[in-house]
Parts: C-alpha cells; structure tokens; sequence
C-alpha cells in the first residue's frame, strides 16, 4: 500500500515506529497533488516549504525519542477560511484575496499541537457560502471521483483532497451540511460537531451561531483522532463550552449496537430523493438491525417543514452583519471612489461574489424593521420550537438516520444558476445544524456508476462519541472508503 492510501491513524502510526519518515508522508500528499491538482483544483494556497521544513522538524523529534504528538507527521489541509499566521486567508473572495493573518485559528493550534503538517488551504464557496464550491476566485473544484460533478459545498477543496489522496484528513467548517454534503458527495467520512464543542476562534464566520469546525477524513477512527486534537474549552471563543471532553477514540471500541435504540427518518416520500440514496438509508437502518439495535421509523414534523426556511432566514441576517466589516478601510480590496459612500458601493460590488451579494441583500433585508418582527423573530421561534423536537426525540432514542442530500452530486453548472434549488438541497442537513447536534455522514460504498453513496447519523447534543461509536459500528460492516481511483483522475489529467 502507497503512503498516501494510508489513514491518518496509520501514518502516524508508521511514522513513529519509523517505518518511512514524515517528510516521506509529506512529499508523499505533495507528489499526487503534483499530478492532479491541475484538474481537481482542490487548493488555493500550497505550502510546501513551510510544510516540509515541519515534517523535518517532526522527523528530529522522533529520532531523539521525544513525543511528537498523537498525529505526528500526518499531514493535512485547512479550509481557507481558518486564519493561518503568515499564509493568506483569502475565504475565496477578491475583497481578501491578499491577506495575510497575525494568528492561527485555535484549531490550527492545535493540530499544529498534535504534531500534524499544513499543506494547503482548500478551495470553498466564497465566504463559505454556497453547496457546491463552484463560487470561487480560483474557479469550481472537481469532484474526484467524477470529474463532471460538484464536491459540494461550501468544504468542497477539503473533501476532494482527502478523497484524491492529497492528505489523510482535513479540517472544514458546517454551517447547515458544508461538511457533511461535500463528505458524502466525494464518498469520504465528515463529523459536524456539536456546537460549542470546537472552538471557532479565527474562523471567517458566516454565522455564529451555526458554525462549527468540522473534520474531513476516510475513516471514523481519524475523525476521532482530530476530535481528540481539536475539541476542547478555548477562553477566546465564549461558544465554546468549558467542560472536560471525553477520550473521543474510546468510542471506537463499540462492536454492536445491542441495547441501542435507533431511528430511521421517513418524514419524506421516497420520490422525492435518488433511489439509490433511499436504498442506502434502508440498508443502513437493516445493518442496525443486524447488528442488534432496536430500529424504527420516526418523524420530525416541525424540522423537515420549516427547517430550510428558518436555516435561511437566521444564517442570512448573521451573514449580512458579520460582512459589515469588509468596507475596504481596514483591511482587504479597496475600490476608489469619489466619495466615502461610493468607495464603499465600488469595493462591495466588485470584490464579492454574486451569491454573497445575494445573501447580503436579503440578510440586511430581514433585518430591517418589518420584516425583524414578520421573518427574524418568528424564525428564532421556530428554533426554539425544533430544539424541543429533537430533545424529545433523543429522550428515546440514541440516534437517527437520515439522508444528507436528496440527490446524487449534481453536474458542474447545473445547481448554482438556481439558488432556490440550491436552499432546498440543504433539506436534510440544516436541522441538524439548528439543534446544535452531532451528525455524522457516512460513506455507503458506491453506485455501479462509481457515485458514492451515504448516510447521516445525527445524536443527541454533546453525543458525538456516541455518534462515533455507532458510525464505527456500521463503517467496520461496510468498510471505509479508498483514495479515488488514479485511473479516472489520468483519464481526465
């Protein structure tokens, strides 16, 4: 087996007993990005100086017997929304397309803590906004294992790099399923945590109330090694709560789901989503079965109804205060004008994107007076309302599958012309986003096509070993993915 089919666990493994070394690893995810970045185009940002200068560093460590950290050597890719100190965090966007951070996000830290190497910052939506990572300075990303269709968004960079073999693992950010969806659209694994469970200091928020920091990998055993490295109280992000997390990797000793009571979400019918993707819903709730849990059908009225409406209306109103700051005065693109307001009118409308623009207009629309007591306050309701519906939910059952997405990954150009049908692709995801709670997407093998398939396993809040122990359950069933194909990444190189 090539160093880079190796999971994160298994490098950092070998590296320690020293069978290659973590400059090895490191040129290892360089050498396929060498060859396949030109049509994956995954990252904005390489790093390979810096990154092998760390490898080296780590690799003296290990020679003079000192601990390296639990993911020592193993490299990895950031979303190029977390701010990195002295490499440019551009968040896909022209109005920051040159600046360069002072600091790291804490999560940076703390993989950096772990003894991981930073390669690249991925591609996204600009401003992660978006479910397809087809809005960006840099072009759409691919989807490795088919080149016509989206990753999905907005950690379509992170997941195609984990997915084409770049880096065993990689760090995104989930709004309402910008991990989860590009997870189970690339065939990888992606755990959204719960939220105040990872702190999001140096995060470009899109919304704070919803963003969480979200690990990317093709095994549930290296997401919970990264929820190991980077879940933990942080006095710099007040959301992130200050209790002692448990040892994430122990969940993974789990081997049936006996005593477990599961539910299988059928508040849909069945037409209105890929055949193949209901199957794979199906044979995830049997395999439950089978492996000895109680599974039955439940429904979440409240959540599936209105969930994409509320998701909206609270995401659009943070997004559009939180994009205030981008005024061309203190940092990022500046546009000239004659006056102060048309400096301001010249720098927002050249230096963002169409979908940003969008999401602005309405965010500051729901704010205003009117529309705040008709839309914004109504919605904070209904999440409210949502929260009591999955509280009572989780009272008996310990988990529930449901889709990620209601279809297979779209083709390249085909969703993001209408915004409508792009909102409604989060159908699935954002409730679980709105509950703060853990959810899971899980790879469910393949289509005869190669498309992957996959599952969702959403828990209680504060459940995500749990969530683990029950994705490792299932994963060890159906078996956990592989680097894609290189034979259909040279057929199109």
């Amino acid at each position: 087996m090539e160093i880079y089919e190796l999971t994160a666990a298994e490098t950092a493994r070998a590296i320690k007993k020293r069978e290659f070394s973590a400059s090895d690893a490191v040129k290892a995810g360089f050498a396929r990005m060498a060859k396949y970045e030109g049509v994956v185009n995954a990252c904005i940002t390489i790093i390979e100086e810096d990154a092998l200068k760390r490898a080296s560093e780590i690799d003296g460590r290990i020679s003079r017997g000192e601990d390296a950290g639990p993911l020592a050597g193993v490299p990895y890719i950031a979303k190029d929304n977390f701010c990195t100190r002295g490499v440019r965090t551009t968040c896909s966007s022209r109005i920051l397309e040159n600046w360069v951070p002072n600091y790291n996000a804490s999560a940076i830290n703390y993989m950096n803590k772990a003894g991981a190497v930073l390669m690249a910052k991925a591609n996204l939506d600009e401003f992660a906004m978006g479910s397809s990572t087809e809005n960006s300075i840099i072009g759409p990303t691919k989807n490795p294992r088919d080149l016509n269709r989206v990753p999905g968004g907005s950690s379509g960079g992170s997941a195609a790099a984990v997915a084409a073999g770049y880096a065993p693992i990689a760090l995104g950010s989930d709004t309402g399923g910008s991990v989860r969806l590009p997870a189970a659209f690339c065939g990888i694994q992606g755990l959204k945590p719960s939220y105040g469970e990872v702190s999001r200091y140096g995060i470009v928020a899109y919304c704070s109330a919803l963003d969480q920091v979200s690990p990317l990998a093709r095994s549930v055993e290296d997401l919970a090694l990264a929820m190991e490295a980077i879940a933990r109280p942080d006095p710099n992000d007040t959301t992130c709560d200050a209790y002692d997390r448990p040892k994430f990797g122990d969940a993974l000793a789990m081997r049936d789901l006996k005593g477990k009571n599961i539910g299988v979400f059928a508040g849909f019918e069945a037409e209105q989503m890929d055949a193949d993707l209901y199957k794979a819903l199906t044979r995830a709730g049997d395999m439950c079965r089978e492996a000895g849990a109680s599974v039955r059908p439940i429904d979440l009225p409240i959540s599936v109804k209105y969930g994409v409406a509320t998701y909206y209306v609270t995401a659009l109103a943070d997004a559009s205060s939180k994009l205030g700051c981008y005024d061309g005065i203190r940092y990022g693109t500046r546009v000239d004008g004659p006056t102060l307001t048309d400096m301001y009118v010249n720098t927002r409308t050249a230096s963002f994107g169409e979908e940003v623009r969008r999401r602005i207009i309405l965010g500051t629309c729901l704010l205003t007076e009117g529309f705040y007591q008709n839309y914004y306050g109504p919605a904070l309701k209904v999440r409210t309302k949502m929260a009591e519906e999955f509280e009572s939910l989780f009272e008996e059952y310990d988990a529930y599958l449901l889709p990620n997405a209601p279809s297979m990954p779209y083709l390249l150009g085909t969703k993001e012309t209408d915004p409508n049908r792009m909102y409604l692709g989060d159908v699935f995801t954002v409730p679980i986003s709105l509950g703060g709670l853990p959810g899971i997407s899980l790879n469910m093998g393949f289509t005869d096509g190669g498309l992957p398939l996959s599952v969702q396993i959403a828990g209680p809040r504060y459940g995500d070993s749990k969530v683990l122990g029950i994705a490792s359950v299932l994963e060890r069933m159906i078996g956990r993915p592989a680097v894609c194909s290189p034979k259909k990444l040279e057929e199109a190189a």
